[in-house]
């Protein structure tokens, strides 16, 4: 007796502690399931708890059927009846040891199927997060005016819309297409839903899934397409919950912003843009029912690929449509004759090479991912109007000079006070095989001599005038180690004792060289890099031809250091941006445009009065040059290698830079004929400017003399600008020309 009172003990102890873990081991499982789901998701804990109650209830009930004669066993025992002595030592036992293990086998496995519904419930992403925009959103890049250019997206590109702002019949054609019962039913309608997979099945030849919309929103936003029954009770247990957070617009309006309608458009907005070239708030009857019926097989039913299958789907709908009492047999009637328009389907891009400058300019400050995926609604600095006009002028201009070996040109419009970009055209044709894509203003070209107003520069702050005497004369230069340097002006011609300002608006070569020798390459070099030039990192591989263009530089990088000149002495660092707002439409980003003083603002003047000189560079380029615009005063330079590979002319006034470039991408030379000033770049740059100036200028506005510079009257009674203390350093009465000049060698 005492033996089986102790082996019951052990029974009852070892069951107790496996019941106390159990329940330890449950209430652990709450607490963590509570933690994890949060409040928002007390519905959907509701439903599966009544799930586990009913089950629980019916294993109970079916307990307590086996445990009726037990107890009355019991209840002998108690009484001490003789008749059941030998079996209350017999039973008791045996109905002891059955019903701890029966009751701890159910208590463990609830316990297991808890672990394990923990599990599963925790691998489901939360239906909550549906609505925070947990998916990716195109990238929109607008012009300055608000104009579209280009959507960036990573794959599936989408623009979210709200439900509201649609026609009702938009929503009407989805749900008659889709889930006719969509306001009926809980998320899951399995009759209706069965007979549609078995039709559809039947049409595809496949299975089906008879998914409702509230399902096909969960699949394509939180879950794979895998067709596995794992899958399928996700999608059906999220689908019930999402009912739960979710109204039946919301849930509707998610669906339109996520369904598949081909290609990579993604949502409704976007397929009423690839394929109608619409908003979806302008779609007709007619088009949104077409559009209603490709989700289900985008390509199948495309347009562009099965048009009269397309056709034959959009009815379909219409059909529905009638049935389930949305439109009447008159509208039926007037959609199904009305004639579909499709666009041709294609990526449609504006200033495409401006477009992939911003691209990457908002990839170096946000990173790849949230560009293509961020929804950020960019505001550039691009005028499209000037961009459209750039681009014809350029095109026009190409087609006149083929003849003299030019395939290729690029124009840069900046404005100097805010370096935004207002006009980008990297080449003649964006399109073009093979290289059209190429952006030349962003590639390392060789300047000619339009560097060299920034070497001047450089002199005028050393102490030099613009009235110092320069011999233009023969002269070489030994570099040591047996090499000797002996430049030459473009007319192979010297002209004797010049002025600087002579110097620099005919563009003659040789003081240029001189004039770098005495401020020192190194120093120009630092000197340029502070305007703006970037890549001219190692000294060593520079020397004196440098400030006739021997170092390459990217146009983009000219241009800002020009705007230095044009924002008197002040250099903005250009920019293609204007404002970045993400998806929610909060500003997150926007150009600080600092303004940093890296040039004194007197020699900016007196390098821009020389450049805008037109009586100073006649001797090269004649009274009536298209370097001359009427009624406006214009700084502008010109610059051209020897072997005419490269062609540029960049000029500014206060309001705007405008730098062009023509030439080859292949480096192969232009016909020797091509004349700077004349042919090539001048034209180009003087129609674009000419349009600026009459079209967005507020009048013929040019530099107020700043206080630091004087002006003497010098040589032919004209004025000349000294930097205040300098005016003494040079003798207007010097001979200006010689018709002699000395040779002479510097050693």
């Amino acid at each position: 007796m005492r033996a089986m009172n102790k082996g019951r003990f052990t029974l009852f102890s070892s069951f107790l502690s496996v019941l106390l873990l159990n329940i330890y081991k449950i209430l652990l499982f709450l607490i963590n399931f509570f933690i994890f789901v949060g409040d928002t998701t007390i519905n959907f804990l509701l439903f599966v708890f009544k799930l586990l109650l009913g089950a629980f209830n019916l294993i109970r009930n079916k307990l307590k059927k086996f445990r009726v004669p037990k107890f009355k066993q019991r209840k002998t025992k108690k009484l001490k009846l003789p008749k059941l002595k030998i079996k209350a030592k017999i039973f008791p036992k045996i109905s002891n040891r059955i019903r701890y293990l029966v009751l701890g086998s159910v208590l463990t496995l609830l316990v297991i199927f808890f672990q394990q519904s923990y599990l599963f419930v925790k691998s489901l992403p939360s239906p909550a997060s549906i609505g925070r925009v947990n998916y990716p959103l195109s990238t929109h890049i607008f012009d300055r005016n608000g104009r579209l250019l280009y959507e960036v997206y990573r794959e599936q590109n989408r623009t979210p819309i709200r439900i509201k702002e649609l026609p009702v019949y938009i929503k009407e054609a989805a749900i008659s297409i889709e889930d006719k019962d969509f306001y009926k039913h809980n998320g899951v309608s399995f009759v209706n839903g069965i007979l549609r997979a078995v039709k559809d099945s039947y049409v595809w030849g496949k299975i089906q899934g008879g998914s409702t919309i509230t399902q096909q929103l969960i699949k394509s936003s939180l879950l794979t397409s895998e067709r596995t029954v794992k899958r399928k009770i996700k999608e059906i247990i999220l689908a019930l919950w999402a009912e739960r957070i979710y109204t039946k617009d919301q849930i509707l309006e998610m669906y339109l912003n996520q369904v598949p309608y081909g290609g990579s458009s993604y949502g409704i907005e976007e397929a009423a843009k690839t394929y109608f070239g619409k908003n979806a708030k302008d779609l007709t009857l007619s088009e949104a029912a077409l559009l209603a019926g490709l989700p289900i097989a985008p390509t199948y039913y495309s347009p562009y690929v099965n048009p009269d299958l397309a056709i034959s789907r959009r009815d379909e709908v219409l059909e529905l449509m009638l049935e389930n009492g949305y439109i009447n047999v008159e509208e039926n009637k007037k959609a199904k004759a009305e004639k579909m328009s499709f666009i041709p389907f294609e990526s449609k891009i504006n200033a495409p090479h401006f477009v992939f400058y911003t691209r990457s300019e908002l990839e170096s400050i946000f990173g790849i991912q949230k560009v293509e995926e961020g929804g950020f609604k960019v505001t550039t600095s691009l005028d499209l109007d000037i961009q459209k006009q750039a681009e014809r002028i350029l095109q026009e201009e190409i087609d006149k000079i083929r003849h003299l070996n030019v395939s290729n040109g690029a124009i840069l419009v900046t404005r100097p006070s805010t370096g935004e970009i207002l006009a980008m055209v990297g080449s003649v044709d964006y399109n073009a095989l093979p290289d059209g894509a190429f952006n030349v203003t962003i590639a390392f070209r060789q300047p000619g001599s339009s560097i060299k107003p920034l070497m001047y520069s450089l002199a005028l702050d050393g102490g030099l005038t613009a009235a110092t005497i320069i011999n233009d004369a023969p002269v070489t230069f030994d570099l040591g180690g047996g090499y000797n340097y002996k430049p030459v002006n473009y007319d192979n011609r010297f002209h004797g004792r010049v002025t600087m300002r002579l110097a620099l608006a005919n563009s003659y070569n040789i003081p240029a060289v001189k004039t770098l020798n005495e401020v020192g390459v190194d120093n120009f070099i630092r000197h340029a890099k502070n305007m703006g030039i970037r890549n001219w990192n190692d000294p060593s591989q520079y020397g004196l031809s440098l400030t006739l263009g021997g170092g390459e530089v990217m146009l983009v990088d000219i241009a800002t250091a020009y705007g230095v000149l044009a924002n008197q002495g002040y250099k903005i660092d250009s920019t293609s941006l204007v404002q970045v707002e993400d998806a929610y439409g909060n500003f997150i980003y926007e150009p600080s445009r600092v303004k940093r003083k890296v040039l004194n603002g007197g020699i900016a003047f007196i390098i821009s009065d020389i450049l805008s000189d037109n009586f100073a560079r006649q001797l090269a380029f004649g009274s009536r040059s298209l370097l001359e615009i009427p009624g406006y005063k214009v700084a502008v330079k010109t610059g051209t290698t020897d072997d005419k590979k490269d062609n540029l002319a960049i000029g500014y006034t206060p309001e705007f830079v405008v730098a062009v470039w023509v030439g080859n991408n292949d480096n192969k030379p232009m016909n020797r004929y091509l004349a700077s000033g004349v042919t090539g770049a001048t034209p180009i740059w003087n129609r674009m400017m000419s349009y600026l100036l009459n079209n967005y200028s507020s009048g013929n506005k040019w530099y107020s003399k700043p206080e630091n510079v004087v002006e003497k009257k010098c040589y032919f009674g004209r004025v000349e600008y000294f930097l205040a203390g300098t005016e003494n350093k040079a003798s207007c009465k010097e001979i200006i020309l010689k018709t002699s000049p000395t040779p002479e060698k510097d050693d």
